[in-house]
């Protein structure tokens, strides 16, 4: 291993290239742009290709394009921008076209405030682009952790063949931390058919996992790619059949492996009475006023959602079932939150913050505090 101060987004450019990256596609925009300027210089040292195009809605296409001749690949914007790449989002969601998707989330909506944190763009994750389509979301809440889940998020994108948003924030992407790096990680490897043109190849005819096994452009298969609903062909068929099967099959096959891909941080949830619900650079301030409680002799646990979506439902439910209450802290007007109730087998409160600031332990604390006075009769 080898030890270096580094800022998060950089880590996140170090993870993209060890989880076997080889073509990025961007636009600069703040707090992501570190990534780029990362990329650009390591990529031509391994045989990769950085593209600056003209906007993000380019960028988007042009990483789409590499992926579907064999390339693995990773975009990174912010807020604005994730929202011009939410069309070819869905178009590599119904093309089922391996892509991780950087988003180094700002306040927002609109330009919003261009250099300051939020973690505002949760709900867009899952729901930004349209019709009923399936994704993975995950975010770190360290250096470290986003070199990691830049490499789980390649592999995921690879093993499902479907976008990943990689949720990080300012506070994590301008992140300074001195992190031992591996020398070498797990690496899923690009997905080929399993049997030829002349045995009857069919590039959307899944595997056991669901999963279609679709060959590169280039390497002698007839492949059709196409945003439209498909059949096993790859070509449009106008059948409600085949619409069902196939919108089915693009969710199930990330629903059946969700023990594989929903990853939680529990602390202190032993005797825990109540426990705060965090993620990304938020979680790091939740966790020292959870600290800080227990040491004034509150029972509170700590749960940390490092994959927001598929969503923890049956963990969160599980772990609410001995709780007196839950705290969702996030910094913004309350999204998160609304998973949680969904969840949730107890009173939950929204701890929000949304002034382009970052939390301090003590206002996690109040409202700690608080949610014991209200369970306890005392609010």
């Amino acid at each position: 291993m080898s030890a270096r101060l580094m800022q998060g987004n950089e880590a996140i450019a170090e993870g993209a290239l060890k989880a076997g990256v080889r073509f990025f596609g961007g636009y600069p925009i703040t707090p992501s742009t570190e990534i780029a300027e990362s990329l650009a210089k390591l990529l031509p040292k391994v045989g990769g290709t950085f593209i600056q195009m003209e906007d993000e809605i380019a960028s988007m296409g042009v990483v789409l394009g590499a992926s579907l001749a064999g390339r693995k690949v990773l975009t990174a914007s912010s807020g604005p921008g994730i929202s011009l790449k939410q069309e070819l989002i869905g178009y590599a969601s119904a093309a089922e076209i391996p892509v991780v998707i950087v988003n180094v989330q700002r306040v927002g909506p609109s330009t919003g405030q261009p250099t300051a944190p939020s973690q505002g763009d949760v709900m867009q994750a899952r729901w930004g682009t349209h019709g009923d389509h399936s994704v993975i979301v995950l975010s770190p809440w360290s250096v470290r952790e986003a070199f990691d889940i830049t490499v789980r998020a390649v592999n995921f994108a690879e093993r499902f063949r479907v976008p990943v948003i990689l949720l990080t924030d300012e506070i994590v992407g301008h992140l300074r931390e001195n992190v031992e790096l591996p020398d070498t990680v797990e690496v899923y490897p690009r997905r080929t058919p399993k049997i030829t043109r002349a045995e009857g190849y069919e590039p959307y005819a899944p595997d056991d996992d669901l999963v279609p096994n679709v060959a590169n452009f280039g390497e002698g298969y007839h492949i059709h790619v196409t945003g439209l609903i498909h059949d096993e062909t790859g070509f449009p068929v106008g059948s409600p059949k085949v619409t069902r099967e196939a919108i089915k099959r693009m969710h199930d096959k990330i629903s059946r492996a969700a023990d594989e891909i929903i990853d939680v941080q529990r602390e202190f949830m032993d005797d825990a009475e109540f426990a705060v619900v965090s993620f990304g650079g938020t979680a790091r301030t939740a966790y020292e006023a959870v600290i800080n409680a227990r040491r004034r002799g509150i029972k509170v646990g700590f749960i940390r959602l490092v994959t927001i979506f598929p969503f923890a439902e049956k963990i969160i439910r599980e772990l609410s079932k001995n709780l007196r209450g839950l705290i969702v802290a996030e910094l913004n007007y309350g999204q998160l939150v609304n998973e949680v109730e969904r969840a949730a087998q107890c009173p939950v409160k929204l701890c929000a913050k949304y002034d382009m600031t970052i939390f301090e332990p003590e206002e996690i604390e109040q409202s700690i505090d608080e949610l014991v006075a209200e369970v306890n009769g005392n609010g």
